[in-house]
């Protein structure tokens, strides 16, 4: 599933939208009933509403009536590996299945590194800080 999930996260980042940084993300996910859905960064001139590659997958995900993330994979186009950043770490939070899901931090043909989400996003903040 892994194999599929990079090729799906390498496809999308071949079509990122990224005249500003010339980084490309490619993101996907798994959902808890092993659907993929990939995504990619869509940059703006005005930074603060460009779209992060895992913000896009998650939007397909949801769009599709799905609610639980099961596994992510994330490449970027640089020499380092490339993470989520912090606010895609709390959207991925609010949607993991369980808090360890694996985030595979991938070059465009393999898997490099896998850390829980837990381990990327320690003490995130979750629906359980909000009960009365």
């Amino acid at each position: 599933m892994v194999d599929e999930m990079i090729k799906m996260a390498r496809a999308a980042m071949l079509n990122a939208y990224n005249p500003y940084s010339n980084y490309a993300v490619g993101a996907c996910i798994r959902s808890e009933d092993d659907e993929l859905f990939a995504g990619c960064n869509v940059e703006n001139v005005s930074y603060s509403v460009t779209i992060c590659a895992e913000s896009a997958a998650i939007g397909a995900l949801i769009t599709a009536g799905k609610k639980k993330i099961k596994e992510v994979v994330v490449m970027g186009s640089g020499d380092a590996l490339c993470t989520p950043c912090g606010a895609c770490r709390q959207r991925l939070a609010e949607l993991a299945l369980t808090p360890d899901i694996p985030v595979h931090l991938c070059d465009t043909e393999k898997v490099q590194q896998t850390i829980k989400l837990n381990q990327l996003l320690p003490g995130a903040f979750n629906p359980e800080h909000l009960e009365k």
